[in-house]
C-alpha cells in the first residue's frame, strides 16, 4: 500500500457546558486536555435543542473555540424527536437550518444536507437517544460510543446490517463526553466520577487524510479510511489486502474491488502503541459473520489470512482487536470499561456497486 496520507486522530463527538446536560467543562478545559494528548482534531458537538439551533451563537461563539494545534470542526449534535446525529463541516455553515428542519422527510433531509455541503453522522444508533433518520443520509455512522465496550455491540450490528445491505458507509467512535472534574472537589457532582473513564479520546477515531486539513479527514471518514481504538495509547490497526495477485497490498480500509474468483492475501497491521509483547487476537469479520481468529505476531505485529470472495455477490471483510488495554494515566477507569476490545477496523469491499 504505497499511496501517499498521514494518520491524524481525534474525537468526533464531545460536549461542553453549552450543553445543558454537561457539567465541569469548558470549551478551553476540553481543548487543553486534547492539545496535552497530542490529538489532531476535535469536534465539540453541543446538543442544538436548548438553544433552539443557535449553535453558532453559543458554542462556536465562545472565546476559547480556538486552537493552533488541533484542528477544531464546526458541528453540533442535532437533537431531535427522531434520535440524534453528529452534523460536522470544516467551516461554519448554517445549522439553524438544519435544526427547523429536523422533523422534515428524509428525501428532504438529504437535499438540505448536499445544499449545505454538510457531513450527516449517525450517532449511537441502538440507544434510548437512538439514530431514527435514513441511513441514506448518513456519510458515517458512530458504532463505538462512549468508552463502554461491551454497550456497543447493539450499534455494531446496525452497522453490519447496512454493509451487508450493499451500504458502504465509513464507521466512526465518539466518546460522547459530557462531563469534566470540578477545579474544586467540593463542587462535585454525581456525574463528576464519569469524567475519570470516559473523557477526550474514549474512544480515539484514527483517519487515513490526504493531507492534514479538515476537509481532508471528513472526506476520509466518508470512504472508511478509519479505525477505531479504545484509547489514544493502544496501536492502530489497519487492513490491507492484494487483490490482484501481483504481491502488493494495494487495497486499505474503505477500498472496493472487483472478485476476480482467485485468492486474496489479507495482512493485518498493527501500529507503534500499546504494549510491546502484547498477545492480541484478531477476529475477522466476513459479511456480518465471525471468519476467523488469528494472533497478531508480538513482533512483526502483522497476522495473514487469506480467503475468496464470491465472484456474483457482494462480500466485506473487517477485523476487531482484542487484547490488553494501554493505560491512559489521566482517564484511569476508561480501561475496564472497555473491556479487551482495543480496536476496530473499517472494512474492505469487494464487487459493491459505490452508486448505490
Amino acid at each position: 500500500m504505497g499511496r501517499e496520507g498521514i494518520w491524524l486522530k481525534g474525537d468526533f463527538h464531545l460536549h461542553s457546558r453549552h450543553s445543558s446536560d454537561s457539567s465541569h467543562n469548558p470549551v478551553e478545559k476540553i481543548i487543553g486536555f486534547a492539545e496535552a494528548h497530542g490529538f489532531d482534531y476535535l469536534a465539540i458537538t453541543d446538543h442544538d435543542v436548548h438553544v433552539a439551533g443557535d449553535v453558532a451563537g453559543h458554542t462556536w461563539a465562545d472565546p476559547a473555540y480556538r486552537s493552533e494545534k488541533l484542528l477544531l470542526f464546526y458541528g453540533a449534535e442535532l437533537t431531535a424527536p427522531r434520535g440524534h446525529a453528529n452534523i460536522l463541516s470544516a467551516e461554519p455553515y448554517n445549522h439553524q437550518r438544519v435544526f427547523d428542519h429536523r422533523n422534515a422527510r428524509d428525501w428532504d433531509l438529504l437535499t438540505l444536507k448536499r445544499d449545505l455541503g454538510i457531513h450527516w453522522s449517525a450517532n449511537h444508533p441502538v440507544t434510548s437517544n437512538h439514530y431514527g433518520f435514513s441511513f441514506d443520509i448518513a456519510d458515517s455512522i458512530e458504532i463505538w460510543n462512549t468508552s463502554v465496550w461491551p454497550k456497543n455491540a447493539a450499534n455494531v450490528r446496525v452497522w453490519d446490517n447496512m454493509l451487508l445491505s450493499g451500504r458502504m458507509i465509513g464507521a466512526r467512535g465518539g466518546s460522547d463526553a459530557h462531563h469534566g472534574l470540578p477545579e474544586d472537589p467540593a463542587d462535585a457532582t454525581p456525574w463528576t466520577p464519569e469524567a475519570t473513564a470516559n473523557y477526550v479520546g474514549t474512544p480515539t477515531t484514527w483517519v487515513f487524510a490526504a493531507e492534514r486539513t479538515k476537509t481532508a479527514i471528513l472526506a476520509a471518514l466518508c470512504a472508511g479510511r478509519a479505525c477505531i481504538c479504545a484509547n489514544p495509547y493502544n496501536p492502530r490497526v489497519a487492513l490491507v489486502a492484494d487483490a490482484d495477485g501481483d504481491g502488493t497490498m494495494e487495497m486499505m480500509m474503505g477500498d472496493n474491488a472487483p472478485a476476480t474468483g482467485r485468492p486474496v492475501q489479507f495482512e493485518i497491521r498493527l501500529s507503534e502503541g500499546g504494549i510491546a509483547g502484547a498477545a492480541y487476537q484478531a477476529h475477522i469479520i466476513k459479511n456480518r459473520q465471525p471468519f476467523a481468529t488469528v494472533a497478531i505476531d508480538p513482533q512483526t505485529r502483522i497476522a495473514r489470512f487469506s480467503d475468496i470472495p464470491a465472484q456474483d455477490a457482494t462480500s466485506y471483510y473487517r477485523v476487531e482487536i482484542d487484547g490488553p488495554q494501554a493505560i491512559y494515566a489521566d482517564i484511569p477507569y476508561s480501561m475496564a470499561q472497555s473491556a479487551q476490545k482495543v480496536a476496530l477496523s473499517n472494512p474492505l469491499y469487494f464487487n459493491y456497486d459505490p452508486d448505490f
